[in-house]
């Protein structure tokens, strides 16, 4: 894995190793240069090797890549994502790319296999010529956040609380939720996340008149305790091929609130664990956040389906043993 020091896809990337060596699998993680993941990964038991995976001009990735592989002789090997797909080299092993959103194939053209971690994705390499039978769905899981303590957020109790996690990245559209909030009177809004958009999304702010409501919280490692903290999660996104945060949201027994992207539309039922409104919308994404704070009953319905979602789904019990049927079972072309 060659990903940056943070992000959804590269924290899954610690879980599911780590999971999968709890589990009795023998796992040889290879990762980019990072103190705090390969200390994270040595915790749980692993032996984690760090290469530079640099650019076009890194010539001595490829050879270490190949050796670290041929010593530890693996059935099979998961490139995860594009850095490492372009990095990984064809042996003995199986080679599978695993894609969390819609990448450019061709860092994957020597791969047997391709994993996806929503059913759309799969249908969208299946439409680029990848035979069906190469692409397989394999869903994210997320820790148990159910029990965890509120974090102190510094708001009134009185106050409803709406919580938003992610990059402030456009893709996220929390400028969209922050022009919803006029029509949310007495309603407090906090965006864990950081990003390029910090400056315009405080200025939006300003504008709207919201900013006394407006808690931009930077980066959170208490992501549980956050969602423990509000009434409500809000994922406003123009752009999301899966949307961890509404697993996450739903381990909690939170109810959700969503813009139909990609990723949301797959996961929501809508109206039975979640409610979905149109992208761009923030009259719309107004009036389904106020439907809910102001129907506790149906809140909480949809906070239990959500957590029985996330029981039956993307529990770590259910999608671990769904990786480890692929890992052992799948074939090199």
């Amino acid at each position: 894995m060659a990903g940056s020091p943070a992000g959804g896809a590269e924290l899954f990337y610690e879980r599911l190793t780590t999971a999968l060596h709890r589990a009795g699998d023998d796992v040889h993680a290879v990762v980019r240069r990072d103190e705090a993941r390969a200390g994270r990964l040595r915790a749980a038991g692993l032996t984690p090797v760090e290469l530079r995976f640099g650019g076009p001009f890194d010539l001595l990735t490829g050879p270490r890549l190949r050796r670290s592989l041929l010593r530890f002789g693996p059935r099979i090997v998961v490139a995860w994502m594009n850095r490492a797909a372009r990095f990984a080299p064809r042996g003995d092993w199986v080679l599978a790319g695993r894609l969390g959103g819609f990448y450019d194939l061709s860092y994957y053209r020597r791969c047997d296999h391709l994993i996806a971690n929503t059913r759309g994705i799969v249908d969208w390499i299946t439409g680029q010529g990848w035979p069906a039978a190469r692409v397989h769905h394999l869903p994210n899981f997320v820790d148990d956040m159910g029990k965890a303590t509120p974090a102190r957020l510094g708001i009134p109790k009185d106050q409803p609380i709406l919580l938003a996690l992610g990059r402030l990245h456009r893709n996220k559209a929390f400028d969209v939720l922050i022009r919803a909030l006029p029509r949310l009177p007495g309603i407090a809004c906090v965006i864990a996340g950081e990003g390029p958009e910090r400056n315009a999304l405080e200025a939006l702010a300003r504008t709207e008149g919201v900013a006394d409501r407006v808690h931009l919280a930077g980066w959170r490692t208490d992501t549980a305790a956050l969602l423990a903290a509000c009434d409500l999660f809000v994922c406003p996104s123009r752009h999301e091929p899966l949307g961890n945060v509404i697993i996450e949201a739903w381990s909690s027994r939170r109810p959700v609130v969503a813009a139909a992207a990609q990723g949301p539309v797959e996961l929501i039922s809508a109206g039975t664990d979640g409610l979905l409104v149109a992208r761009d919308d923030p009259e719309a994404l107004a009036e389904a956040i106020r439907t809910l704070l102001d129907d506790p009953s149906r809140r909480n319905a949809l906070a239990d389906a959500g957590r029985g979602r996330y029981e039956a789904d993307f529990a770590e019990a259910p999608v671990v043993a769904r990786w480890r049927q692929f890992l052992a079972t799948v074939e090199k072309v």
